[in-house]
């Protein structure tokens, strides 16, 4: 299954120090740039704390306030992208903690997650079809409830590395754990992802590559349109 996907910028694009100038000065073009090349990363991360649509995007525009309300104080020590990541992340936890003030977050592994909605994986296809399309949604929502279902720090590390193509050594850096913490708990979020996944999609393997429906009449047209072609 591919995934859509738009890469937030990189850390050492050759803009990037004369978007974060203008920015500094109020600059609406900039500071519209900077949001629209990290906006995907940010909300994803913060839901996968959250596990809330609404909630993730509140924390997004509060980060993004506490960020260019102190941008002067950002040093370039790595990408404005990994920086506002950070900020996403810790104003995300905070408002968990705010929420469920015993979370331990030492036995965070051993938790599960209620279901909720998560972020949305677009897939694409070569022609629009409504058989297709309705069995590709439900494919879409078994994946967002397995992924949401996962431990908090799997599931983390997971929309990180799998969702969003972080780097090993950014994703350490971002949860502040070790690379090798990093490769175990993705090594196992997959395979609690894939034990889940084989569970819930087990009965829908019979409809998979659905014929019914336009695909079939069309077909069938096609192939009475030749017979009847001397």
């Amino acid at each position: 299954m591919a995934m859509s996907r738009t890469r937030p910028e990189s850390h050492g694009c050759p803009d990037e120090a004369g978007l974060i100038a203008r920015a500094i000065e109020n600059d609406p073009a900039a500071v519209r740039l900077i949001m629209q090349r990290n906006n995907r990363r940010l909300y994803r991360i913060a839901r996968s704390v959250l596990r809330d649509d609404g909630e993730a995007e509140d924390v997004v525009q509060e980060a993004y306030g506490r960020a260019f309300t102190h941008l002067r104080e950002f040093r370039g020590a790595s990408s404005i992208g990994t920086w506002l990541t950070r900020i996403v992340l810790n104003e995300a936890l905070g408002r968990l903690r705010r929420r469920h003030e015993t979370v331990d977050w030492e036995s965070i592994e051993n938790q599960r997650s209620a279901r909720a909605q998560i972020i949305p994986f677009h897939f694409e296809s070569a022609q629009p079809d409504p058989e297709r399309t309705m069995a590709q949604r439900e494919i879409n929502e078994i994946l967002e409830r397995a992924i949401d279902d996962l431990p908090d720090a799997f599931r983390l590390v997971l929309v990180a590395r799998a969702v969003e193509g972080m780097s090993i050594e950014d994703t350490a850096e971002l949860l502040g754990i070790r690379p090798e913490t990093v490769k175990t708990r993705l090594h196992r979020a997959r395979a609690l992802l894939r034990a889940k996944l084989e569970r819930d999609l087990g009965p829908s393997l019979p409809e998979t590559f659905p014929f019914e429906g336009e695909r079939c009449e069309r077909m069938t047209s096609s192939v009475l349109a030749r017979l009847k072609s001397p």
